[in-house]
């Protein structure tokens, strides 16, 4: 046994844990249930709720000798105190006796039930929390039966009060344990909400304009142990144990949050099933217990009244319903008269399955397939990407988290709050980019340069990482220190994104990044390598499955004789290729919506949404994981695979048609990257702390368990591989000084599958250019008022917004506006209107 083991008696069961563990996680441990309001394994201990009164029973030491007092047998002497004692704020101690179940523990934590329902409403048979509450729960196992306490003495408090445009409160339903505000405060770091005045009057208030102004919100909902937080789209649409549940994977951003949803028919959705909500679905190497609230409440898409539902043909200037039949046989003929002059693009938000399905189609008609994507580099990360074995969670003291190039706050928030908490252990954090951001708050050095800059200066550091030395111009700009700290690193995490650069430019600061990686011996080890924030869920998996990012001449391609799209609408985002679609000759487009690309195609096939179907996504990290269909599919959409297998067979390419299950096998026996993968291995389990939902719903909160896969990381294919780097058009161009024009993310954006969720809309992202106020004052720009934006020949108007944030001599914009700039760009503004 180690030497900090802890040897104590909880029930007459002999219990060995690590020194310093709560006595409360050392019973769970041992499967001995303490109950509890207040405490949760994540958050630090208060005491406050009182519930998990127990005995403690602790060795005597003789008083002459200082020696353990032992009886005749040898067995240590234990003396219980007067007092029960919490077992949520008492670590361990050796040799110790703890009563949970004894009559005295039982009689103690029975009054304090009584005592938190003396104001607790008597709203069981309609709240959202009946049949998952924990006080509901812990008073049938725990409370006294019935009450000494007057009906007519209950304190009422408001209902349905508002702390954001998510989040409602139920203010007597809370039992003042601030779970959710320890949660905000301790794992989020973004103090949104506390507590206003005190006794029974105690009540939760919002501190933010707009309230609750936090994208981690919907947890809250989840831990609390009572109805007090509900959600405004779920609150009173459902009953628990009227949902049936399905594993899934977030769609929205590269983190891979594991998810349940949870199902049930609705009247006002002609009695289909629809998701009722989403839920964090356990993984501790990925997300944890938590999500953020873009994949909470950015689901409705898939039940949106505006989903394609048949088929699509082109009759005329019009798209009219067509069958199946029809409409494969109209996109095989538009194929075959192309003869080879075939260009296909598809997005990162389909499945894995479908974009090597889409790849080996459109090589076969001699053509060529590329990936929708604003931001390259990853083959560069196929290569040097986390090594198998990396965990978040073990980044501590002298360890060093990179992050260039990236907003992680909005572009993939999991992993801004797992990268924080990383911080808050040791581990030290550099970034570097255009603007100051909110990973700068817990970073040892923040690196801001003009977004021009960035490419050479990341050059620099990795050399000045490498050498130890700097050049002159370098010394006073942090780079000394930031360099010395990447060169002492034990661990060396690396994430890029493309804020502030070009795709190209993202390419080659992938290869800048993993050159880094490479020369320091990091390459396949864990904690170490480079991770890349795409813009969608499954950009890495185009890569993995052998797509790379369209190409530069893409509005000439897109004028070939036949274009085929899946999942990406280059129209809607960009006048330019808008043209370049209407030039082309035939056009085949598999889609959820009516998107601009869509109205320009000769056949469109409706596809099925993430809730309706299985398949995989291959996460930033590169961990491959599993969906599971929750709903049937709307209408008459398919699986992109299938339609695609469909179109092949009438093309004479024969794919796999049979599932998602056998295009995995298919792509483990031909590409390298995903040999020895199959669902088995995809959904293999293991335990982990701390345990959440079913029994455990009050120790963990309304998270799920994991019992349908933790996923598995791929290999790296570094075998031989050399970065070579080249310089590029960002660093041609970091000498062009005046008004820059650079798109950044924004998490609640106006994309395709988000800005059907209605319950978001308060908080999506504008046509709006933000200016530093001292650049609207020289250009002559009001505030609020309209401007006209001109670069490469382009022009659009936008509202100007003042922010004292924005970098001088840079104008930002958010992407999914509709704005033609797709690239960081020379800018022209100019008030509207003006000559």
């Amino acid at each position: 046994m180690s030497a900090s083991e802890i040897r104590l008696v909880i029930d007459g069961r002999d219990v060995s844990v690590p020194s310093g563990t709560l006595l409360v996680d050392a019973a769970k441990r041992a499967g001995i249930e303490v109950p509890v309001f207040c405490y949760h394994p994540k958050l630090e201990p208060v005491g406050m709720c009182r519930m998990c009164l127990v005995e403690i029973g602790r060795p005597e030491r003789d008083r002459v000798t200082g020696d353990w007092a032992r009886d005749a047998d040898g067995k240590l002497q234990v003396r219980f105190g007067g007092k029960l004692e919490t077992a949520c704020t008492t670590p361990v101690g050796e040799g110790w006796e703890v009563r949970v179940a004894s009559e005295t523990a039982r009689q103690g934590r029975k009054e304090i039930v009584e005592f938190l329902l003396t104001s607790h409403p008597l709203d069981c048979p309609i709240c959202d929390k009946g049949g998952e509450c924990p006080l509901q729960e812990l008073t049938m196992d725990h409370g006294p039966g019935k009450s000494r306490f007057l009906f007519r003495d209950k304190i009422d408090l408001a209902k349905r009060v508002p702390l954001g445009d998510l989040i409602y409160l139920d203010r007597e339903r809370c039992i003042q344990c601030a779970r959710c505000t320890r949660f905000q405060d301790e794992i989020v770091g973004e103090a949104v909400i506390g507590f206003e005045l005190r006794g029974r009057e105690l009540q939760i208030v919002t501190y933010s304009d707009p309230g609750f102004d936090s994208y981690f919100s919907g947890n809250t909902t989840d831990i609390c142990p009572v109805g007090a937080l509900t959600t405004s789209d779920f609150r009173f649409e459902a009953r628990p144990w009227e949902l049936r549940s399905a594993a899934s994977v977030c769609p929205h951003c590269p983190v891979g949050c594991n998810t349940t949803l949870q199902v049930r028919r609705q009247p006002h959705a002609d009695g289909r099933m629809t998701v009722q909500r989403v839920l964090p679905r356990q993984n501790e190497s990925v997300n944890e217990i938590w999500m953020c609230d873009k994949g909470r409440f950015g689901h409705h898409f898939a039940a949106s009244p505006e989903r394609i539902l048949r088929p699509l043909v082109r009759d005329g200037d019009a798209l009219v319903e067509a069958d199946w039949d029809q409409a494969v046989a109209r996109a095989a003929e538009g194929i075959r008269a192309a003869g080879g002059d075939v260009f296909g693009l598809a997005g990162g938000r389909a499945f894995t399955e479908d974009l090597f399905q889409f790849r080996r189609l459109l090589e076969a008609l001699g053509g060529h397939a590329g990936l929708y994507e604003s931001m390259g580099g990853g083959e560069i990360v196929e290569q040097f990407g986390a090594g198998p074995g990396t965990d978040l969670a073990r980044l501590a003291r002298g360890d060093t988290v990179l992050i260039v190039a990236t907003d992680l706050h909005e572009e993939a928030p999991i992993w801004w709050l797992r990268v924080k908490q990383a911080a808050e252990r040791g581990a030290s954090v550099i970034t570097l980019g255009g603007r100051a951001l909110p990973q700068d708050r817990f970073a040892q050095v923040a690196l801001h340069v003009p977004y021009p800059d960035l490419l050479p200066t990341a050059r620099r550091l990795g050399e000045a990482a490498q050498s130890g030395t700097i050049p002159a111009q370098d010394e006073a700009a942090g780079l000394v220190r930031a360099a010395d700290i990447l060169s002492g690193s034990n661990n060396l995490l690396i994430f890029y994104g493309c804020e502030g650069v070009s795709q190209a430019g993202s390419e080659e600061l992938a290869r800048v990044c993993g050159a880094w990686i490479q020369r320091s011996g990091r390459v396949g080890r864990p904690q170490n390598g480079l991770i890349a924030v795409w813009p969608h869920a499954n950009s890495q998996g185009a890569f993995a499955v052998g797509l790379h990012t369209s190409p530069n001449d893409l509005p000439t391609r897109l004028t070939a004789k036949a274009v085929y799209l899946m999942a990406a609408d280059p129209a809607g985002d960009d006048p330019n290729l808008a043209a370049s679609l209407d030039a082309a000759g035939f056009v085949v487009v598999q889609e959820l919506f009516l998107t601009e690309s869509v109205r320009r195609a000769d056949v469109v096939f409706p596809v099925q949404a993430f809730s309706e179907r299985e398949g995989t996504y291959l996460s930033g990290e590169r961990r491959l994981q599993r969906t599971y269909p929750a709903v049937p599919p709307q209408g008459e959409a398919r699986q992109d695979w299938r339609i695609l297998s469909d179109v092949g067979t009438r093309v004479g390419v024969e794919l796999e048609g049979r599932s998602a299950a056998a295009l995995l096998i298919q792509m483990a026996s031909e590409l390298p990257v995903f040999r020895g993968v199959d669902y088995h291995a995809l959904s293999v389990t293991g335990t982990q702390w701390p345990p959440v939902g079913g029994k455990d719903l009050y120790f963990g909160g309304t998270a799920f368990s994991n019992a349908q896969g933790l996923g598995v990381p791929l290999a790296l294919q570094a075998e031989g591989a050399q970065v070579a780097s080249s310089p590029s058009r960002s660093e041609q161009e970091s000498a062009r000084r005046g008004m820059w024009l650079v798109p950044i993310h924004r998490l609640y954006d106006r994309a395709t599958t988000l800005l059907p969720s209605a319950v978001l809309h308060p908080r999506m992202v504008s046509a709006e250019v933000s200016l530093h106020p001292e650049d609207a004052k020289e250009l002559g720009i009001v505030p609020g008022s309209e401007v006209e934006l001109r670069a490469n020949g382009r022009q659009a108007r936008a509202r100007a917004v003042a922010d004292g944030a924005t970098p001088r001599g840079t104008a930002l914009f958010p992407r999914s506006v509709g704005l033609p700039f797709s690239e960081p760009v020379p800018i022209e503004i100019r008030r509207a209107g003006e000559a």
